[in-house]
């Protein structure tokens, strides 16, 4: 019965050598400072092994079939931390996909710490992103013929913007026709976890706006932006 573990124990190093490629260089970069910490898993994968072999004295069919599904999931824990990325997209998509309108879906990140995330059309055939001005959370609509971000102005007292103080004197187009907005500076703006620091912005006039706009100050500062069918994508 022994052997029988040993076997699995050795299949087990192996299938960790060929998930790594087989060279000895690159399984050290692998590796790296965590080779003592592998050793001693084995090591203690061994001593647990070695206990459990006298407990099948006799039912070497059993041991054989524990010991298949103990490997089957030492393989799947493997292959799913080897491929954990490419898993994580996939769940973001999926994600994408049922989630609510309005939720910001990450969708990769890369080496170089670059995120894109993907917003979802709503009903009304609007993209709003669950965001924040200056650390405050509120609701953003995504709006490309915006020149800047614009906040109603009880969310710009809630972003620390002291509206009391605000000059009403750069004029805005908006459908309803021609009303004045105050400029501000932002400490950041941020669409899920996309963050743009030192933004461009408006206060819109008491009763003028009805929801906050993510307008083009924050926009042309990201990398890109896509829209596709039904989704918005934002890279940072």
């Amino acid at each position: 019965m022994l052997a029988v573990l040993l076997v699995v124990l050795v299949g087990l190093i192996a299938l960790f050598w060929t998930l790594s490629g087989g060279e000895g260089d690159r399984l050290t970069s692998i590796l790296g400072d965590n080779i003592g910490y592998v050793i001693g898993l084995l090591a203690l994968g061994l001593l647990y092994l070695m206990m459990l072999s006298g407990d099948y004295h006799g039912r070497r069919r059993d041991a054989v079939r524990h010991a298949a599904t103990w490997l089957m999931i030492a393989l799947a824990l493997i292959v799913g931390y080897t491929y954990r990325e490419e898993l994580k997209t996939v769940v973001n998509r999926v994600a994408g996909e049922v989630l609510p309108p309005g939720h910001t879906i990450l969708m990769e990140t890369t080496p170089t710490g670059e995120q894109a995330v993907r917003l979802r059309r709503q009903d009304n055939g609007h993209f709003v992103a669950r965001g924040a001005a200056n650390g405050v959370s509120l609701a953003l609509l995504v709006d490309t013929g915006a020149s800047t971000v614009v906040l109603k102005p009880a969310d710009a007292a809630r972003a620390g913007i002291d509206t009391s103080a605000l000059a009403f004197t750069t004029p805005v187009s908006t459908a309803t026709g021609i009303t004045y907005a105050a400029p501000v500076r932002l400490q950041s703006v941020s669409a899920g976890p996309l963050e743009i620091r030192d933004v461009e912005a408006l206060v819109a006039q008491p009763g003028a706006l009805s929801e906050n706009l993510l307008g083009m100050s924050f926009l042309k500062r990201l990398r890109s932006y896509e829209f596709s069918g039904d989704f918005l994508t934002l890279r940072g």
